[in-house]
């Protein structure tokens, strides 16, 4: 596919029919994928056929394949212009994010019971492919008040303090979850799951600053260097992929009837304002409210075992999602329009002054969370003015090798003595887990950051480094 290169951190795919808008890439030249091993710019020129795009269809330097859209895939469609909402603009794992956690402790402090910790934390979060919960539900009606409420009805129940929602996207809850357009298979597949981390590229981690690049920023977060911190990331389990297929399916006997044609069945989509959409709508917000309150449990037992094991306390940097469409309003050709923006792979990152940020970081934006391949540094950073892909940038550093590449690459090694070789302690996975997501399988997160900022996506605030990591 030919690519148009705009400038070192911009190139273009030029429109041709049936795309509606033109695709753009956010990368280094270097960060680019692979067009024979991987199809993701010909998902980009696919997503700009949808009905009602506007702008382009946009591209994270962390680019790679997904279902239907690419990860790292944005898009934005007019709501009053017919605007679609696709699933596939989301994902299987709903508002799944990061939530970052920091301690009035340094890394010195720490090292004497780092060992402790990270036995505490693996005795206490469950994690894997089934289930097993920090929260026990007892029926289906407490299960309900978490999908209508998130964090929000955490909290309330005792999971945490009232300044956590403050630092929670949509502080803590999305409004307009309907619990009743998500299928009983789903509500099976999430009852015993509330508070776990699941698998795969999903973890609870120890951290340190490592490195601080705007310190008046940092210092707004609550961050500080040689400070402490801890990183969930995690979503909304098998709830959020049962609601994803359950939609999928749905979109797909009815966009005939709608006149949508699109060139790949993992498209399916409807327009946002009709019965199908709207029932979507309400399925993935009620999944990412379950989202929230998952890492809102794993965060409350991790807190109790730093006090615990440190006498020290966590206190909640943010929470942001990357796996989530929202209706937004957006300057596009100079008018405001309501759009329905698809993040998937994607993380919002509003500027300073924008009303949806609480009022103690709304003169330095939304901190933005980035996680690096296991073993290698994580990033904090900051929503910008003018930002050209409906405030949003990328959401980690993007695989370079599918999970059965990792691990065939790593035959013979032993990825448990890497990482302990750097001094990081490893609770809970097993072997194969572990290659899984070793460094090799990912592009380099520092690359993919300095792709998003030179394209005037974010501004790096802090890198962070691996202390400990429990893994499903």
């Amino acid at each position: 596919m030919e690519l148009v290169e705009e400038s070192p951190y911009r190139f273009r795919i030029d429109r041709r029919d049936p795309m509606r808008v033109p695709g753009v890439i956010f990368a280094s030249r270097a960060l680019l994928p692979d067009p024979v091993a991987d199809r993701s710019l010909e998902q980009v020129a696919n997503v700009a056929t949808l009905p009602g795009i506007v702008g382009a269809s946009y591209a994270m330097p962390d680019l790679h394949w997904g279902y239907g859209f690419p990860i790292g895939g944005v898009a934005a469609t007019d709501v009053a212009a017919g605007g679609v909402v696709s699933p596939g603009g989301v994902g299987f794992d709903i508002s799944c994010g990061v939530r970052l956690l920091a301690a009035d402790l340094d890394r010195d402090e720490l090292r004497p019971r780092l060992e402790a910790v990270m036995d505490a934390l693996s005795a206490a979060t469950p994690r894997g492919m089934g289930s097993g919960a920090v929260w026990q539900l007892t029926s289906r009606d407490e299960l309900n008040a978490v999908l209508r409420g998130g964090s929000r009805y955490a909290v309330q129940r005792g999971f945490g303090v009232e300044r956590d929602l403050l630092r929670c996207e949509d502080y803590g809850a999305v409004h307009d979850a309907d619990p009743a357009q998500v299928s009983e298979r789903a509500i099976e597949r999430g009852a015993h799951q509330v508070g776990s981390l699941g698998s795969g590229n999903h973890f609870l981690e120890v951290q340190a600053v490592d490195q601080v690049y705007d310190e008046s920023v940092a210092e707004a977060f609550g961050l500080r260097r040689d400070q402490v911190c801890v990183m969930i990331h995690c979503g909304s389990r098998g709830l959020g992929h049962q609601i994803c297929t359950d939609h999928v399916r749905a979109m797909e006997q009815v966009m005939g009837s709608h006149g949508i044609q699109v060139p790949d069945r993992q498209l399916a989509c409807a327009p946002v304002a009709s019965s199908a959409g709207r029932a979507y709508l309400g399925a993935m917000a009620a999944a990412a409210n379950y989202a929230r309150a998952n890492r809102q449990l794993l965060a409350h037992a991790t807190g109790r075992i730093f006090e615990r094991e440190t006498g020290r306390r966590l206190d909640l940097v943010y929470d942001v999602s990357h796996n989530l469409a929202k209706i937004e309003e957006h300057v596009v050709d100079g008018a405001v329009r309501r759009l329905c923006v698809h993040r998937k792979g994607a993380t919002r990152a509003l500027p300073p002054g924008h009303p949806d940020l609480p009022q103690e970081l709304r003169d330095v934006g939304q901190p933005v969370l980035i996680p690096g391949s296991m073993g290698t540094g994580s990033y904090v950073l900051t929503g910008v003015a003018d930002s050209p892909a409906f405030a949003s940038t990328c959401h980690g550093a993007g695989r370079v090798r599918s999970r059965k590449q990792a691990v065939a690459a790593g035959v013979g090694g032993d990825p448990r003595a890497e990482l302990e070789a750097r001094d990081i302690v490893v609770r809970g996975a097993s072997r194969r887990g572990l290659a899984e997501e070793m460094p090799a399988a990912y592009k380099d997160v520092s690359a993919v950051v300095e792709a998003a900022e030179g394209a005037g996506l974010c501004r790096k605030v802090a890198r962070l480094v691996p202390l400990g990591v429990v893994k499903g």
